[in-house]
């Protein structure tokens, strides 16, 4: 493959008559934690949506691996070997845990299911101990991470992660965020992350975009974005979260 991974190019997305997205650019090369921040409303989950088709792209174009998928059925994407985990966490409340993690598995090679529920259970121990408990009766974090561990059953090259944060304590952010850069660093695995901690996401991430009102506003290294004044009082004021 030459260029990126994920590239979205001038993506244009409406919800009737709002505009929710104004020609957004993104690259993310393979091997990256790419970060997307931005105030709550800014359209970053709409950005993540819509790379699965909804809402689908009224102009633009989303590359993935140098093919065009703007067109593509979400269904279809799904056996691309790129995986989300969404906004909500979204588990099979009334499923196990262990059955939860079988969804995961569906479009995977069957063989490789021993192998890859023992990884899912090395990353998040917790899962493990829970196998044969249902998803709605989990803690939030637990949920996060059995919705981490379903996606990471699909075996993706590509993994969103939609506030993946959203609703935890923060040990329990911690907890997560050190599973997300285990996954990039142990297993190379790619990463485009829609985060409204700021703080966290960009000291995790590779290279960060700011999105305000639809729009992309700032982008570069992510360890640069950190020390930006206009990220740092629209982002980080009131005081940061410990390291």
């Amino acid at each position: 493959m030459t260029g990126p991974l994920l590239k979205i190019e001038k993506l244009e997305a409406s919800y009737g008559h709002v505009a929710a997205l104004k020609g957004v650019d993104i690259e993310v090369n393979a091997g990256e934690i790419v970060t997307l921040i931005g105030a709550n409303g800014a359209g970053k989950s709409t950005l993540m949506m819509s790379i699965f088709g909804y809402p689908r792209a009224q102009a633009g174009r989303i590359l993935y691996d140098g093919h065009d998928i703007t067109r593509v059925p979400a269904h279809e994407i799904a056996k691309l070997r790129i995986a989300q985990v969404p906004e909500g966490r979204r588990i099979f409340s009334r499923m196990t845990v262990l059955e939860n993690l079988q969804m995961g598995a569906t479009v995977g090679e069957p063989t490789h299911f021993p192998k890859d529920i023992a990884r899912v259970f090395k990353l998040f121990p917790r899962l493990q101990e829970r196998i044969n408990q249902r998803g709605g009766t989990l803690s939030g974090g637990e949920q996060q991470m059995l919705a981490i561990g379903r996606a990471l059953m699909a075996r993706p090259r590509l993994l969103l992660l939609d506030e993946p944060s959203l609703g935890l304590a923060p040990l329990l952010v911690k907890q997560i965020f050190r599973a997300i850069r285990e996954l990039n660093e142990r297993d190379k695995l790619t990463v485009f992350l829609v985060e409204q901690n700021a703080f966290h996401a960009l000291k995790l991430a590779h290279r960060g975009y700011v999105m305000v009102n639809g729009a992309i506003t700032l982008s570069g290294p992510a360890r640069e974005l950190l020390e930006r004044d206009e990220v740092k009082s629209a982002y980080l004021e009131g005081g940061r979260p410990a390291a």
